[in-house]
């Protein structure tokens, strides 16, 4: 089979098109003939660190597929299913033609939603989730601010708070100001017009995804009681939530740095609300799988309009 493999060629960090061997399931698991992926920061970020990268060195934590093949011990899934899972657990392996994963990490796949489509949900729109229901306890009536609301995670947590009754402030760069507003923000600030940090506004909720400002900056827009909720940012941003966010969390305004986790009952969650119309995902653009080097530094670079999708197999 064909799949993007990671490899170092001295002092460089490629990723290349091979021909591997075709994996076989264990007793748990299923045999994924692979349609469509995406690109996550958990499938970048690796490279950047030069940690973390997997055992198999396949990138690939969202996919979507039809199950060719099942271990001795499945219960949950038949040949022919369509199914769709972060497999970021389970060692990643979704830029490839065929992935052999635990059965319980794998939901059944709408049969109203498209395959590019399904790809596009599963970390970023179970990371909003968790970021706003778990993290944030956000209620119906609340304030909330998401700063870097035009990306993967941003363009889920704009509608999922929406969908939750929330006041939503989001802000964005200039070209995804129409975009986040129409995906239900009550408020758009162009960050390259109007520094928030600066202004007397106050939120009963933060979610900071790609933003770069000082934690304390974030901190001082919470009314009492209020909470700032870290997904991801710089790397500074992100070191510097886990190593201080429980000093900074004394008294009334909290800090809170999210380690989103699979979680297949999220997943199915945000499926139903994408196959009801609910919420839609947004794809800024689809690679071909020889193409994902390209479509990995794209994403990187912090400038995609909600998610970049591999097409892997057609059907």
């Amino acid at each position: 089979m064909k799949a993007i493999v990671y490899e170092k060629v001295n002092s460089s960090k490629i990723l290349v098109l091979r021909d591997i061997v075709k994996p076989m399931p264990n007793t748990h698991e299923v045999l994924v003939r692979i349609h469509a992926a995406s690109v996550n920061a958990l499938d970048y970020r690796p490279m950047q660190m030069g940690v973390g990268i997997p055992k198999s060195r396949i990138f690939g934590a969202d996919i979507v597929g039809m199950v060719e093949a099942v271990g001795r011990d499945t219960t949950t899934f038949k040949i022919g299913d369509m199914v769709v899972g972060d497999i970021s657990e389970n060692g990643c392996g979704g830029f490839a033609e065929y992935v052999a994963v635990d059965e319980r990490v794998l939901a059944l796949k709408p049969s109203a939603i498209s395959d590019e489509f399904a790809a596009a949900v599963p970390v970023a729109a179970v990371t909003a989730l968790q970021a706003l229901r778990d993290k944030g306890e956000l209620t119906a009536g609340m304030r909330l601010l998401i700063y870097g609301a035009g990306g993967g995670v941003g363009t889920y947590a704009v509608q999922l708070a929406s969908y939750f009754g929330a006041q939503v402030t989001a802000v964005c760069s200039t070209r995804n100001t129409a975009l986040v507003r129409s995906l239900g923000a009550s408020e758009v600030i162009d960050y390259t017009r109007e520094d928030i940090t600066t202004s007397s506004r106050r939120f009963d909720r933060i979610i900071a995804i790609n933003g770069y400002h000082r934690l304390s900056a974030y901190k001082h827009l919470l009314v009492p009681n209020g909470t700032v909720v870290m997904v991801g940012g710089s790397l500074k941003q992100i070191f510097t939530s886990l190593l201080f966010g429980s000093l900074m969390s004394i008294g009334s305004k909290k800090m809170r740095t999210l380690a989103a986790k699979p979680n297949r009952k999220d997943l199915e969650f945000v499926l139903d609300l994408v196959a009801s119309g609910k919420i839609h995902p947004v794809i800024d653009r689809c690679y071909p799988l020889e193409q994902t080097a390209e479509a990995m530094s794209y994403v990187s670079e912090g400038h995609a309009k909600g998610k970049v999708v591999i097409t892997v197999t057609s059907k």
